[in-house]
C-alpha cells in the first residue's frame, strides 16, 4: 500500500467513525451546531498525525478513534470559539455557527463540544488516562494562552519577534504536537520518543503557521482560497510585519508606519505598497529561513526515533512535506 493509500484508507475510515458518532439531540438548538461544524470537514490533520503516531510502533490505529475524534472535536470547539471572537461570517466556505443560529447558542454548543471530547478519551486503558487527560489539560489550556496573546498583540505598537514565536507555539503548535504524543503514548513508544515526536509536532507546527503568514502575502490568489493581504490590510502582527518593523529605517520605516497608521485607505494599494518595502527589506527570505529552521529541527527529532513500522514512518513524512508545500 502506497503512503497516499494509507491516508486515505486511514481518513475514510475515521470519517465513517466520526459521522456516525452522536454528540447529543435535545435539545436541538444546542447540538444540531455540533453537528453542523464538524460536517463542514477539513483536512482532519489532527487526528491523521495521532492516527500514523499510532501506527509507528506497529499497532492498528482503527483501535484509537475514539482518542484521535476527541482531538477533532477539541479543534473544531476552538475554532467555534474563535470565530465568535473574530467575528467571522464564514468557516471552509460556509456561514459560521454564530452567523447561522447565534453567538449564545455558539459559545453554548461549544462548551459542549469540551465536555465531549472528553467523552472520547474515556477509552483510553486506565493506565494511561490519568496522563492522557494531564496532557490534554495542559495543551487546552496553552491554546487558550495562545489565543489570549494574540488577542493582546492588536492592541501593541510593536511585538518582540520570540514573543511571537511563543503565542504560535501556543496557539497552533502544541495540539499538533500532543496529537502525535498522543498517538504515540497510546501505542506503548518508548518516554523518550513519546517527547521526541511532541517535539516534532511542535517545530513543524511553528513553521507551518510562518508558512500561513507568509502565504497570506505571497500566494496565488487562485489557489489560496480567501484575499491576499488579508493580514496586511488588518496590520495583523505576523512574523513578516515584525520583522519589517525590526529592520525598516528612514524611508522605509516612515512609508510602513504610515500605512499602519491609516484608518482610510485602498487595499489593493496598501498590500502592494507593504509588500514593495517587504522585498526591500528581504522580509520572505528571512521568514522562508525562519520556516526551514523549525522544518529541519522538526525533522531531526523524527531521525531519532526508535520506531517499529518504516511504512508508517514513510506516510507520517509524506504528510508532513506535502503539507510543507501547501500553497493554501
Amino acid at each position: 500500500m502506497t503512503e497516499k493509500n494509507l491516508v486515505h484508507e486511514l481518513l475514510t475510515k475515521f470519517e465513517e467513525h466520526i459521522s456516525s458518532h452522536s454528540f447529543g439531540a435535545s435539545p436541538a438548538e444546542l447540538y444540531d451546531p455540533i453537528t453542523y461544524i464538524m460536517s463542514l470537514g477539513g483536512k482532519r490533520i489532527r487526528p491523521l498525525l495521532s492516527l500514523l503516531a499510532y501506527g509507528l510502533y506497529g499497532k492498528n490505529p482503527t483501535e484509537i478513534f475514539s482518542q484521535a475524534a476527541a482531538l477533532e472535536v477539541f479543534h473544531n470547539f476552538t475554532l467555534m470559539h474563535d470565530d465568535i471572537m473574530d467575528q467571522a461570517p464564514l468557516r471552509r466556505g460556509k456561514p459560521t455557527v454564530h452567523e447561522k443560529w447565534n453567538a449564545n447558542i455558539a459559545i453554548l454548543s461549544g462548551d459542549v463540544m469540551l465536555v465531549r471530547a472528553y467523552d472520547l478519551l474515556l477509552p483510553t486503558p486506565t493506565a494511561l488516562l490519568p496522563e492522557v487527560i494531564r496532557l490534554f489539560n495542559k495543551t487546552a489550556a496553552e491554546v487558550c494562552e495562545g489565543q489570549q496573546l494574540d488577542m493582546n498583540f492588536e492592541g501593541y505598537e510593536t511585538v518582540a519577534e520570540p514573543n511571537y514565536i511563543e503565542m504560535i507555539r501556543l496557539k497552533t503548535a502544541v495540539l499538533l504536537g500532543f496529537a502525535l504524543q498522543l498517538g504515540a503514548l497510546l501505542a506503548g513508544a518508548a518516554k523518550e520518543d513519546v517527547q521526541r515526536i511532541y517535539d516534532f509536532g511542535v517545530n513543524i507546527g511553528i513553521g507551518f503557521q510562518l508558512q500561513d503568514d507568509l502565504l497570506d502575502v505571497y500566494a496565488d490568489q487562485a489557489k489560496f482560497g480567501k484575499q491576499v493581504g488579508g493580514d496586511i490590510i488588518s496590520n495583523k502582527k505576523t512574523f513578516l510585519l515584525i520583522k519589517a518593523l525590526e529592520l525598516a529605517k528612514g524611508k522605509e520605516k516612515e512609508e510602513l508606519q504610515h500605512w499602519l497608521g491609516l484608518s482610510q485607505f485602498d487595499k489593493e494599494e496598501k498590500v502592494a505598497a507593504v509588500k514593495v518595502i517587504y522585498e526591500k527589506l528581504g522580509i520572505r527570505s528571512l521568514t522562508e529561513k525562519k520556516m526551514a529552521s523549525y522544518f529541519e529541527e522538526g525533522f531531526q527529532q523524527l531521525e531519532r526515533l526508535q520506531i517499529k513500522d518504516q511504512h508508517y514512518s514513510k506516510t507520517l513524512v509524506a504528510v508532513t512535506q506535502e503539507l510543507m508545500q501547501r500553497e493554501k
